[in-house]
């Protein structure tokens, strides 16, 4: 059996191509969120993150009860279960504490893993209590117990040691305003190891955990992507999708750097370096040079938005921008192209990276 540490972040934090695809993909979904409160508001930011867990919890509760083992568990117990072993297997930290068959905690211990670093403070609460309405409030409607509802007692982004509550099944039916309850105040038990659930090594071993920690950072890109354009139309969520990914892609070029190749020298070094990510993130991808200082890479699929019913291909603008800002970080010499078909489907692309001519140093109104 694994032995799930309290931190579950470091847990997953060896280095790897993959592991760098999820701090990508996990940093452009938390600035997306900051994007949208500084840009257009907490109320809409908190109704993005709504759909986007009511989304996925959805479509990944239920079957991940059965995938997990745990879905003949009283309810209470299951949800909170779920929560500990699926955030795990993303490298999220969570703890869990058993009360009784009718009462399980979950806490989410700081470092909050969805609001990194110092993200966490440009989050309101409600854009945070929005996460626990999408996904831990519909947790007994899902499983057809209309007397389960979550309980809040914490929230990290208000200053608390933690984002914590339990799941509660009551004595009668809950109305849907009920389902999710504030009681700050109350405290939880303190988090055994012992006595938490785990994985076994069988059906979790280190190889699909490696892919998991990745499949868990893209998915909430993968989700969230459609949903905006959905809430703010495609010609508007293009544009901050696209300005996310390069804010993104800039910072955090120096960091995810060393696991696609280190520093790339060149058109011809950021083309391999950008064939390393693209292929860590699961795509298959290769290069071709047509010139000196140009160089085409072709990618088949985005596979992190393949099969989805909604895709628009304004989705692009969010691995543009990414590209984008990390080819500006390699060097701001480098310029990279997109083409795509104009088709419903993410593929084939085709990046074409070359030097770009760069504007005059200085101007006539500060001669040398």
């Amino acid at each position: 059996m694994i032995t799930i540490a309290t931190n579950a972040t470091s847990s997953a934090s060896e280095a790897s191509p993959r592991h760098a695809v999820a701090d990508l993909y996990h940093a452009y979904f938390t600035g997306l969120i900051m994007t949208l409160v500084t840009r257009r508001g907490s109320a809409d930011a908190a109704e993005f993150v709504f759909r986007v867990f009511r989304r996925q919890h959805h479509e990944r509760f239920i079957p991940g009860l059965k995938k997990l083992g745990i879905d003949r568990l009283p309810h209470p117990v299951a949800a909170a279960q779920y929560h500990y072993l699926s955030n795990f297997i993303g490298g999220v930290s969570v703890e869990y504490m058993y009360e009784s068959d009718r009462k399980a905690w979950v806490r989410y211990p700081p470092p909050r893993w969805i609001w990194k670093d110092t993200a966490i403070c440009a989050i309101p609460s409600e854009v945070s209590a929005a996460m626990l309405r999408g996904w831990h409030a519909h947790n007994g409607v899902s499983l057809g117990n209309p007397r389960m509802g979550f309980v809040c007692t914490k929230q990290t982004v208000d200053g608390e040691n933690g984002l914590e509550g339990f799941y509660y099944e009551y004595d009668r039916e809950l109305k849907p305003e009920e389902r999710l309850r504030f009681e700050p105040g109350l405290e939880a038990p303190l988090f055994n190891l012992a006595k938490a659930p785990k994985l076994g090594t069988d059906h979790w071993p280190k190889t699909r955990l490696d892919k998991a920690y990745r499949n868990y950072a893209i998915e909430y890109v993968r989700t969230g992507l459609p949903i905006a354009i959905g809430l703010f139309g495609a010609e508007e969520a293009a544009k901050f999708l696209h300005l996310n990914g390069k804010l993104i892609g800039m910072q955090l070029c120096a960091r995810t750097a060393p696991h696609f190749g280190g520093a790339a020298d060149g058109p011809k070094g950021f083309a391999e370096f950008l064939v390393a990510m693209l292929e860590a993130q699961g795509d298959e991808a290769s290069v071709a040079a047509t010139g000196a200082d140009e160089h085409i890479v072709s990618q088949t699929s985005w596979g992190a938005m393949a099969g989805l019913d909604d895709y628009d291909p304004s989705c692009l603008a969010a691995l543009s921008g990414l590209i984008e800002g990390l080819a500006a970080a390699c060097d701001r010499r480098i310029g990279v192209k997109l083409d795509a078909p104009a088709g419903r489907d993410p593929g084939p692309l085709r990046w074409t990276v070359s030097y770009q001519p760069l504007k005059p140093p200085g101007s006539d109104r500060y001669p040398a």
